[in-house]
């Protein structure tokens, strides 16, 4: 099934009068329908699937709304009215109940009878094991994801029967079952994608990145990259609720200025990454809806290469740890909408969760001695590097970050890398120093550690390079503890190291920020930080 193929003179038509509203020929966008929601963001997807290679994240925004996955979360209302996804509830999607076996390693899932795929074809147990065995070969994010819940090998999936599928596991593990919500173990359609797969594309992963192969709420009725994306409520959907909204455009409007006038007119339902600056004075003036959520399992840092001089020299590193301008950082580039994540207190030791606050605060003094112990009295240089697609907050860090090194004779040189580049620079491992942030979709300590800490596996986020054989020992340990003081006393320790040996400097737990008129209600914060259409409603 092509893009092309699914516009139906009736979806030309939305299509239309949807791009018409949008044109930036238009002087005055016109108020957006009832049933149709508008959303804009600075950057849009690279990709429909986000298993295919250098897919962005806005990819996993497309496919969790496109594709089923066996099963969900439940929802939950914070004391302070927000609603968010709740981690400890597992619900049916694709999947009616399953089953789990006393030791935990085999789980048996029991299929919907009448859901279908986009293009009308029904959706079997075959299509699962495809798109689970899809899913470990694929390579690189989507198969370590996969790997987190201990889902690394075809043969441990089983298509039963027609709608049975079981995963068989060597050992279990608590993270096997939130895993299967994430954006990775998306059902395709096994038969339309293997239409198109080739000789050395045996997965039809280019396919897929330029088509819809699924079976969710909203299927993607025009896709201009660079611009816009449409989708179109499936009406067929049999997996949860209808949702209210029939079309949805993401718009990719680069000037944040833009975006914020285009929502503050009422011309656009929707505005996601906005600079912090403009959350917390849209937040005062009260005239349009902002929410801020604490993000889960989250950290933003500044990483240090410890495989590069100076930063393999550990006092170096704890150096620029009591050197970085935090007040300044909190203030002049994230506005206050985040949670300082230093000034702790060593002596009390670290809880056992995620994120914590390191023992660092700014002191040059602390600084200037600690260079000296290292034979860098007369400092150095070296090159700090930011995702030009978070140029908002990280070039004024950026430039606050030089201008306080300076102080101690450090000449840093600031590189702008193509956020389409960014991921590849960070797998390249080759950065001295880097402004950077990571969330857990899995809200576990160890989860965190294992995507950008593990140094056993090369862990695809682990932009410090930091190998430690004891740390890795203690995430892998910690994966297989369901809880109880042992886990705790292990997550403790955890931080511990991480602290002490700093290869990431902690500078702040950030809010997932979102901007939306009065109107529209039914915004739930998920671990991917991506608007859910599902639940989405205008009044």
């Amino acid at each position: 099934m092509t893009i092309s193929s699914l516009l139906t003179p009736r979806r030309i038509a939305v299509g239309a009068l949807c791009a018409l509203m949008l044109s930036t020929a238009a002087p005055t966008l016109a108020k957006t329908p009832k049933d149709v929601l508008v959303e804009v963001g600075e950057h849009g997807p690279n990709s429909l699937d986000p298993m295919a290679p250098a897919a962005n994240e806005l990819s996993q925004m497309v496919a969790w709304q496109i594709y089923d996955r066996l099963v969900t979360h439940g929802l939950k209302t914070l004391p302070d009215g927000k609603t968010v996804y709740d981690a400890t509830k597992i619900k049916p999607e694709l999947a009616t109940s399953w089953n789990i076996n006393a030791d935990g390693t085999e789980m048996t899932f029991h299929l919907r009878k009448d859901a279908t795929f986009h293009d009308g074809s029904p959706v079997t147990a075959e299509d699962v094991k495809w798109s689970f065995d899809r899913a470990v070969a694929a390579g690189g994010f989507p198969t370590v994801q996969m790997a987190a819940g201990s889902l690394t090998d075809p043969n441990m999936f089983t298509a039963v029967d027609k709608y049975t599928f079981k995963i068989t596991l060597p050992k279990a593990n608590k993270l096997t079952l939130p895993d299967l919500v994430v954006p990775v173990p998306n059902i395709v359609n096994k038969k339309l994608a293997l239409e198109h797969a080739t000789k050395d594309d045996p997965w039809a992963l280019d396919w897929t990145r330029k088509n819809d192969a699924g079976g969710g709420p909203f299927e993607v009725t025009s896709w201009k990259p660079g611009n816009q994306i449409v989708f179109t409520r499936f009406d067929d959907w049999k997996s949860g609720d209808m949702p209210q909204m029939k079309r949805v455009v993401y718009r990719e409007v680069g000037s944040a200025g833009t975006r914020r006038a285009l929502l503050e007119k009422g011309d656009v339902d929707v505005s996601v990454g906005l600079p912090p600056k403009d959350y917390a004075e849209m937040a005062e003036a009260g005239k349009v809806k902002v929410i801020g959520t604490l993000m889960q399992n989250e950290m933003f840092y500044v990483d240090l290469n410890v495989t590069m001089k100076p930063f393999d020299n550990k006092k170096v590193r704890q150096a620029l740890a009591y050197a970085l301008p935090y007040d300044a950082i909190m203030s002049q580039a994230l506005y206050n909408r985040a949670e300082p994540m230093y000034g702790a207190d060593a002596a009390k030791g670290y809880a056992p969760k995620w994120p914590v606050a390191s023992p660092y605060d700014t002191d040059l003094d602390k600084a200037k001695a600690l260079l000296a112990e290292a034979g860098l009295s007369d400092g150095f240089k070296t090159d700090l590097y930011i995702d030009m697609s978070q140029t908002t907050v990280q070039e004024p860090m950026a430039l606050l970050i030089k201008e306080q090194l300076a102080k101690l004779n450090i000449d840093v040189t600031i590189h702008k890398v193509p956020g389409s580049d960014w991921f590849a620079k960070m797998g390249s491992k080759s950065m001295p120093m880097d402004i950077n942030y990571f969330y857990g979709w899995l809200d576990y300590p160890e989860y965190f550690y294992f995507w950008t800490y593990d140094g056993k596996n090369n862990a695809v986020f682990n932009t410090p390079n930091y190998n430690n054989p004891k740390l890795d020992a203690l995430t892998e340990k910690a994966r297989f503890l369901d809880g109880g003081p042992e886990y705790d006393k292990t997550i403790s320790a955890m931080n511990a190291i991480v602290m002490e040996d700093v290869p990431r400097i902690p500078v702040a737990h950030l809010y997932s920020d979102i901007a939306m008129q009065p109107n529209v209600d039914g915004y739930v914060y998920w671990f991917h930080t991506n608007l859910d259409y599902r639940f989405i409603t205008k009044h």
